[in-house]
């Protein structure tokens, strides 16, 4: 029962919100009435989706699968990164500018050059778009949590002999966990934005990008708008599965957060 409580309580302020959110979005362009306004109502926007929902659950599979797997080689490849510039020096000096250059490179100039590379239709350049994006927050953030570990920890390891890679594996690698997870939920975000954007440039016509773009040019704001959804679950989705793997993979952080 005090579980349940609690899940209620920490649910109950943002359905809350969100109610009187779409309720007053919904009472203001009632009052109104703008012509031509590009923002329907929530009302409209979810009979869109009811209408065309197989188009749209369509598109957001094949948008999904460009998230979830640009997602995952994205944050694998920040990750495994972080631990190699922590561990060695030289590249340290060597990815770390690498990454920074990079990640100052805007999508609009990434999308073409990859659908250059792969092809204008194929999953593999939407990917690699997403990749970069990841890559950047989950790198720095994983990084500052392998280099900050408690200096008595390190000193305790390296009393009893253990080598660089047992401390990565037993206190380093703990110590980071808070900073993964955040770059993680944040990366669950930018994975859902690079994939979209990047759809505005080269894919399939039936993405949800490419819903997006054609529902708007042809004013059907309603569609587009149910487009702009089924993108915003999918993200909120990531999130709480990143959100629940935090507290299984970390119960004692928690824990400890709770005490203090």
């Amino acid at each position: 029962m005090t579980a349940a409580k609690a899940l209620l309580r920490s649910w109950l302020p943002p359905m809350v919100a969100a109610l009187i959110m779409f309720g007053g979005w919904e009472a203001l362009l009632a009052v109104i009435s703008p012509d031509g306004f590009v923002l329907p109502p929530p009302s409209r926007i979810g009979s869109a989706v009811a209408e065309n929902f197989g188009t749209i659950a369509t598109a957001t599979g094949i948008t999904g699968f460009i998230i979830v797997t640009g997602l995952l080689a994205g944050v694998l490849a920040g990750a495994t990164a972080a631990v190699l510039v922590t561990a060695f020096r030289s590249a340290h000096e060597t990815i770390t500018p690498l990454a920074v250059a990079v990640n100052a490179v805007p999508i609009i100039a990434l999308a073409p050059i990859f659908n250059a590379w792969f092809g204008i239709l194929s999953p593999r350049s939407n990917q690699a778009v997403v990749v970069v994006l990841v890559f950047f927050p989950v790198f720095i953030n994983t990084t500052r949590g392998l280099g900050q570990p408690e200096p008595s920890q390190v000193e305790l390891m390296e009393s009893y002999g253990a080598g660089k890679w047992r401390i990565m594996r037993e206190v380093r690698i703990p110590n980071a966990m808070p900073y993964f997870f955040t770059a993680l939920k944040l990366a669950t975000s930018l994975a859902v934005i690079a994939a979209i954007v990047a759809e505005y440039f080269g894919g399939r016509q039936d993405a949800l990008g490419n819903v997006i773009t054609n529902s708007a040019g042809l004013t059907r704001y309603d569609d587009a708008w149910a487009a702009v959804l089924a993108g915003s679950l999918v993200g909120i989705g990531l999130y709480a599965i990143a959100a629940v793997l935090e507290r299984l993979i970390m119960p004692w952080y928690f824990a400890a957060r709770k005490a203090a």
